[in-house]
């Protein structure tokens, strides 16, 4: 009876294992088609990148040889500005915002006063108001303030919205802090700002790097402002630009898409490097804190 209980135990554990390896296998399936056909225009363009029209025509998908590197030394000369302009803007929003929002953000966590929930709900209903809603009006005010092709015009668009969720993400954040750690270096006589610059902003590093991957993100990718506000081809950004560089070369696939690639690698790689901090800086909390 032992020996019969025993083999139907084994069997029984043995077709749970195969039908875990089914499903495993299953998954693994199922993500590998979907990693296939979220990579498959990359890869298509960075293979057009090194051809000539007439390779693109007689190999549509297949690599080409011989490879023209030249398309990226053409593509890098025609966008190599709107690479620098959009890189200044986001320098500035990104600095901009992680002052405004960590020190909202450390304020509405940690202090207590009067109107504390009412300034935070006003900042959470700031969320809810579309983009679109601002847009007419703030193209207005600009042009009144004569800051239309500036980088100003810009900045400051970026700037507000990123601070505002900025200032949420970093205040959830925050809280996750342990009290004790401030309260310990209040005891030490450590004051306000003191708490700010060497408790909270070392701790909440994955969530200010979280907020500048986001704040990179948009300003790489925003079209729509920079094509209201820039008419300046000197201060486009790389999202209108390449619109400009894809009119200019329409028929010249090798050094458009070769522009493309290397309008898309500083975000490729920023994501690539960065996951995990941003990961960490969504979750909120301190690694190790609980």
């Amino acid at each position: 009876m032992t020996v019969v209980q025993s083999r139907s135990e084994i069997t029984g554990a043995t077709r749970r294992r195969s039908g875990r390896g089914s499903r495993q296998i299953g998954i693994k399936t199922v993500l590998i088609l979907i990693a296939t056909v979220a990579l498959a225009p990359y890869l298509f363009m960075v293979v057009t990148s090194f051809k000539t029209n007439q390779q693109f025509a007689d190999s549509f998908w297949q690599v080409a040889f011989p490879l023209h590197f030249e398309n990226y030394s053409v593509a890098w000369e025609q966008i190599q500005p709107y690479l620098l302009n959009t890189a200044i803007v986001a320098v500035i929003s990104i600095v901009l915002i992680l002052l405004i929002a960590s020190i909202s953000g450390f304020v509405l966590a940690r202090y207590r006063f009067a109107g504390r929930g009412l300034i935070f709900g006003a900042v959470l209903v700031l969320m809810m108001v579309p983009g679109l809603a601002n847009l007419i009006p703030l193209f207005i005010i600009m042009k009144d303030l004569g800051l239309l092709n500036t980088y100003i015009v810009l900045v400051v668009p970026y700037t507000v919205g990123g601070s505002v969720l900025g200032t949420i993400l970093i205040r959830n954040f925050v809280e996750g802090i342990p009290q004790t750690l401030f309260d310990a270096a209040r005891l030490d006589g450590a004051s306000g700002a003191r708490m700010y610059w060497s408790v909270m902003l070392p701790l909440s590093l994955p969530v200010l790097g979280t907020i500048s991957l986001l704040t990179v993100s948009e300003v790489w990718n925003d079209f729509f402002w920079p094509l209201l506000v820039i008419s300046d081809n000197n201060l486009r950004t790389v999202s209108v630009g390449l619109q400009f560089f894809q009119g200019q070369n329409a028929t010249d696939y090798g050094p458009l898409m070769a522009g493309y690639l290397i309008a898309s690698l500083p975000l490729v790689l920023l994501f690539t490097f960065l996951s995990k901090y941003f990961l960490a800086g969504v979750q909120g909390g301190v690694p190790g804190a609980h």
